[in-house]
């Protein structure tokens, strides 16, 4: 798991809602990673445990990269523009996002 800094994860997240193509919630990260449409996903700093385990081994075994924002699911979603928390969301496409950039690191 990469941890980035928060300036730079946001101006991407931004971008990346604003360009490309992303699923929020755990149930519809899940069904993306099954189905290996996710590129990345992105877990908030609080997000519940065995949720993000759950998400984790399966993003390990589909070589999906993981992101942790350090912020909360309230400041994820609000990073993303949404009136609702996000504890984790996949990326789908990327558009003219650099957020995969950030795990290259």
């Amino acid at each position: 798991m990469v941890m980035t800094s928060v300036v730079d994860l946001t101006k991407a997240l931004a971008m990346l809602v604003k360009t490309g193509k992303v699923t929020y919630g755990f149930k519809e990260t899940l069904e993306m990673l099954k189905s290996g449409k996710a590129k990345m996903i992105i877990f908030a700093g609080n997000c519940p445990a065995e949720k993000r385990e759950q998400l984790e081994r399966l993003a390990k075994l589909s070589q999906t990269p993981i992101l942790q924002y350090q912020g909360s699911s309230v400041d994820l979603g609000l990073t993303c523009g949404k009136p609702f928390t996000v504890s984790v969301l996949a990326v789908r496409e990327v558009g003219d996002s650099k957020i995969l950039k950030l795990v290259e690191r």
